[in-house]
């Protein structure tokens, strides 16, 4: 049975931002209009790429099948007005901060209070700085960066920014206090390791430096210098305007930008974004490290991943229907093309897999397979 191959112009994305009836081009609407919360222009509908994406880059996976109900077509302020800020967000945030500290497998931090972080940022009980501090202190991360040079080192690239080459002076002094003595660190006097972390973490360059890579991380870019410096000066004096400086990102016509080009998926949100879009489920943890450790361990995980997707399809867990209860195939691949690469075919690509479809020895998983299993899947 062949599987079934799309044109080689589908890789590229087809823009989505726009499509939804009814709704009013953002450069018509009446300032009456306008969310209040922000300056930006008023988001346009959310389409089927549109919504997977910005669930994606918010919470790290697609939506369940019940929230692809509820918030197609309605406006992309009001889908952040329920994702920003909550558990699912900050749990993500808190995977992506862990995964940058390279706080995984044997160093994932295991007590209890470090586990309850991303619920005390959703209540507001614990601002992003104070998060980040957290990490510093637990024994995960000393493990992690043994010794004085390194932590020191790991302490001012990784929270601040900064070339240590170029900063030789409070290198030394940094790794004097470490061991115990005193040293003029970043312009504030230190005298051991815990006083090293505190200077670090809640130095201004610390401000900058987490807002440039929460921008790369979240708009797939590079921020403009100008702004990425007020927005910086602003979350240094008031760390809870975290959340309010994302919310601005994403309603930009820079994130629009983004949602009308692919990036590639991580690992962990390719794994996630799999066992959602197949058993409209996330993963446990027992499902989802082992695979993820196995594909980070790859220099192209590509090929690893086409095998856990037939993995998957023939485990019997996913909800696959019997060909002959499809009646309608055309409507079937077409909304398959919505679901798990967020547009829509093209007239050739419904040929070719409706083609295949109907073809005597094809099953619904070889056409599941061709999709989940194709370059344009590796990415979002």
């Amino acid at each position: 049975m062949k599987i079934p191959r799309m044109p080689p112009d589908s890789i590229q994305r087809v823009v989505h931002v726009d499509q939804g009836a009814g709704v009013q081009d953002p450069e018509t609407q009446k300032p009456d209009t306008q969310d209040p919360s922000t300056r930006a222009r008023p988001a346009r509908a959310l389409a089927h790429g549109s919504l997977r994406t910005t669930f994606m880059d918010l919470i790290g996976r697609p939506p369940f099948a019940r929230e692809y109900e509820q918030w197609l077509g309605l406006g992309r302020d009001k889908l952040l007005d329920d994702l920003l800020g909550g558990e699912e967000f900050w749990g993500h945030w808190w995977s992506e901060q862990l995964y940058y500290f390279l706080l995984v497998d044997n160093f994932q931090p295991v007590a209890r209070a470090t586990k309850e972080i991303p619920g005390k940022l959703a209540e507001g009980r614990m601002d992003y700085r104070t998060a980040l501090h957290r990490i510093a202190l637990t024994s995960s991360f000393d493990q992690r960066n043994p010794g004085a040079d390194t932590f020191v080192t790991v302490v001012m690239e990784q929270f601040c920014g900064l070339v240590v080459q170029k900063n030789r002076r409070d290198l030394e002094s940094g790794k004097r206090a470490y061991d115990g003595g005193k040293g003029n660190f970043l312009g504030t006097l230190v005298n051991n390791q815990s006083e090293v972390i505190e200077v670090c973490v809640n130095h201004s360059k610390a401000s900058k430096h987490y807002l440039e890579r929460e921008y790369q991380r979240l708009m797939h870019g590079d921020p403009d210098s100008k702004v990425l410096a007020n927005q910086a000066r602003r979350l240094h004096r008031d760390t809870w305007k975290y959340l309010a400086t994302t919310r601005d990102w994403l309603l930009s016509e820079e994130y629009s930008q983004r949602l009308e080009r692919l990036e590639p998926k991580s690992n962990t949100l390719f794994l996630k974004g799999l066992f959602v879009d197949l058993l409209d489920r996330l993963p446990t943890e027992d499902e989802l490290e082992p695979m993820r450790t196995a594909l980070d361990g790859l220099a192209d995980p590509r090929p690893l991943r086409s095998v856990v997707v037939r993995l998957l399809l023939d485990s019997g867990r996913a909800k696959i229907p019997e060909k002959a209860a499809i009646t309608d195939p055309t409507r079937w691949v077409a909304e398959k093309f919505q679901r798990f690469l967020g547009r829509e075919a093209s007239p050739d690509e419904l040929r070719v897999f409706v083609g295949t479809f109907h073809a005597e020895d094809c099953r619904p998983e070889t056409i599941l397979y061709a999709f989940l299993s194709h370059p344009e899947y590796q990415k979002y």
